[in-house]
């Protein structure tokens, strides 16, 4: 792929995967809202949500309608959009929960409940049967009013899996569209994850999907895994917000697929800085320098022996360009700096330097890092008539 250029090692091991179909619906609006401090508007739902659409996210979980009547008529504002994304919210096996749901109109309303015997003793306060017959009750009303619905576990890593299955199969035997599986507590890793979800595919077939939480920082590669697998949907959040450590984030999962597994998601990734961008001012949160693919640092260049080869060609230092993700290059002047940054921004000045100024100007150049940390391209101007004039050479 143009602008593409990964270890050769990657090919024998992702040909197989190139053909996969996968299904991303964002839960930004959802889960990421619940990261604690961060509260949307309507307003900002609905630009969020509309971005969202526009990029190429198939299914959007707009909300959770039962919460409130400000978050229902926010769901509802989303719903009317008509955006051409599927429009998904959450709801708890209650039929004021599906009923909220069925009120804003959605395409899908994702049944959930708590599995791991934690949760039914310290959370439900419930027993497995208890818990199966609200799974039967729940399911039942919703087929009753005609919704389409999904079934998913939470905490399903920490449930006892002939539990999780048990439960898995009595949603999909019951007409449920999609089986979900949720990593809550972001404490699985790749490899068992991979089997769970290799079991469950083989009990309850696909559609399946993963909710996968950051917590040991492996929501990417516990993603990967479980595409490698049998997962075919992905639940992401934009930047990877949400509760304690975060969400798998769909900026990472997308470029991972699309450049790496050659995997087509439908997402226009010329477009995911913008949309991460539009994110953090909604949340008001910043947005990490070194963030992969959407951070200010990511395509920002100062060393000289890596400025030097990436002026040569851009790929010695850049396995994906940065307009594959809608970014631009920034070469920074620093104390890290070399002369061919040197004698290139003299060349774009017009300017044919012998190497007593170009090391004139480095000096200055580097000096100037020490002190303000990079600088500034008016600086660097200052710094070349500076030297110019010292060394007695016209402008």
């Amino acid at each position: 792929m143009k602008g593409i250029s990964l270890s050769p090692h990657n090919e024998s091991f992702v040909s197989k995967y190139k053909n996969k179909k996968v299904t991303i619906y964002d839960t930004t609006l959802r889960d990421g809202e619940q990261m604690p401090g961060v509260s949307f508007s309507a307003e900002q739902k609905v630009e969020i949500a509309e971005l969202l659409a526009d990029i190429g996210v198939p299914q959007i979980e707009a909300g959770f309608p039962a919460v409130s009547e400000n978050e229902k008529k926010a769901v509802k504002k989303i719903t009317k959009l008509n955006t051409g994304s599927e429009i998904l919210a959450l709801s708890r096996l209650s039929k004021k929960d599906i009923d909220a749901a069925i009120d804003c109109d959605v395409n899908m309303t994702m049944l959930f409940v708590a599995s791991s015997d934690i949760h039914l003793e310290h959370k439900l306060k419930m027993t497995r049967e208890d818990v199966k017959a609200r799974v039967v009750d729940a399911i039942e009303y919703a087929k009753s009013h005609g919704i389409k619905f999904s079934f998913s576990t939470e905490d399903s890593t920490r449930t006892d899996p002939a539990f999780l299955l048990e439960l898995s199969k009595l949603g999909k035997e019951m007409g449920a569209c999609r089986i979900g599986i949720t990593d809550t507590t972001g404490c699985i890793l790749p490899e068992p994850l991979g089997n769970l979800v290799d079991g469950m595919v083989e009990v309850v077939g696909t559609p399946l999907s993963v909710h996968l939480h950051d917590d040991f920082g492996l929501a990417l590669a516990n993603a990967l895994s479980a595409l490698e697998n049998g997962a075919t949907d992905f639940a992401v959040t934009v930047n990877g917000i949400g509760e304690r450590a975060g969400n798998l984030a769909l900026e990472k999962l997308v470029a991972a697929l699309e450049f790496a597994y050659g995997v087509e998601t439908g997402i226009d990734t010329t477009r995911l800085k913008e949309v991460c961008e539009k994110v953090t001012k909604n949340a008001g949160l910043p947005l990490s320098r070194n963030r992969p693919w959407v951070g200010e640092n990511v395509f920002r260049h100062e060393s000289g022996i890596h400025v030097a080869a990436i002026m040569s060609e851009p790929h010695t230092y850049e396995c994906v360009l940065p307009e594959k993700v809608g970014a631009s290059r920034e070469i920074l002047l620093g104390k890290h700096s070399g002369g061919a940054v040197v004698r290139g921004l003299l060349a774009e000045m017009q300017i044919r330097p012998n190497d007593a100024l170009v090391s004139k100007i480095l000096a200055k150049v580097k000096a100037g890092g020490e002190s303000n940390g990079s600088v500034k391209p008016e600086e660097f101007e200052q710094m070349v008539r500076a030297a110019m004039e010292e060394s007695d050479v016209t402008y």
